[in-house]
């Protein structure tokens, strides 16, 4: 039996999960939406949209500083306790307009990885396709790294097949993988708990 962040450190645990998707319709957007929605207290997961940040241009930074969409997003990533990454897939790789979100956030050049250093990190993904995201998924792992983050690797998710998983008004309908994702989540914020604790 799994036991709960909660049962095992009581502290209030804040997770911001960030889609990789401007869609509407977007399967990773459901996916997060789906993830709130099953996190048990004292587990707090707040959600964001990349909506609103332009294309880096070292230009625009120097003349006007950060874009306020990215001074927003950076501030909810300082005030979490872990980031959730829900990346589609694109030409098997990472969507550009996620990237460029984590670009924007790692400036000033001075201190490139200041929001991100030692924050937990985990990343999971939805596809139309046979693979689910499992190239994209991959593909962050130098970007963590570079970032020096501390991924979370006791668990994966990929969700293929994403156009069979979820209703017409976005919410999952497979039992197992409502499942899945109850208990990476679990996962997730247990070792978010262990950090705090250490």
């Amino acid at each position: 039996m799994q036991v709960s962040p909660k049962a095992k450190f009581g502290a209030v645990i804040k997770i911001l999960g960030i889609s990789g998707s401007l869609r509407s319709a977007s399967y990773n957007t459901a996916l997060l939406q789906a993830a709130a929605s099953l996190v048990d207290a004292p587990v707090e997961l707040d959600t964001a949209t990349l909506h609103g940040i332009p294309l880096y241009d070292g230009d625009l930074e120097a003349r006007s500083g950060l874009p306020d969409a990215v001074i927003d997003l950076k501030s909810r990533v300082s005030a979490s306790d872990g980031l959730l990454l829900v990346t589609p897939e694109y030409n098997n790789g990472i969507p550009g307009v996620f990237k460029n979100a984590i670009d924007w956030m790692s400036r000033p050049g001075t201190e490139p990885a200041s929001v991100f250093a030692d924050r937990p990190v985990a990343v999971i993904g939805a596809s139309p396709g046979g693979f689910g995201t499992i190239l994209s998924q991959n593909h962050w792992l130098p970007v963590l790294r570079t970032l020096r983050m501390r991924p979370w690797f006791g668990g994966r998710l990929m969700v293929s097949q994403a156009n069979t998983v979820f209703d017409a008004a976005g919410a999952i309908k497979d039992d197992a993988l409502r499942t899945r994702l109850r208990d990476f989540l679990r996962g997730y914020a247990e070792f978010i708990a262990d950090k705090q604790a250490s």
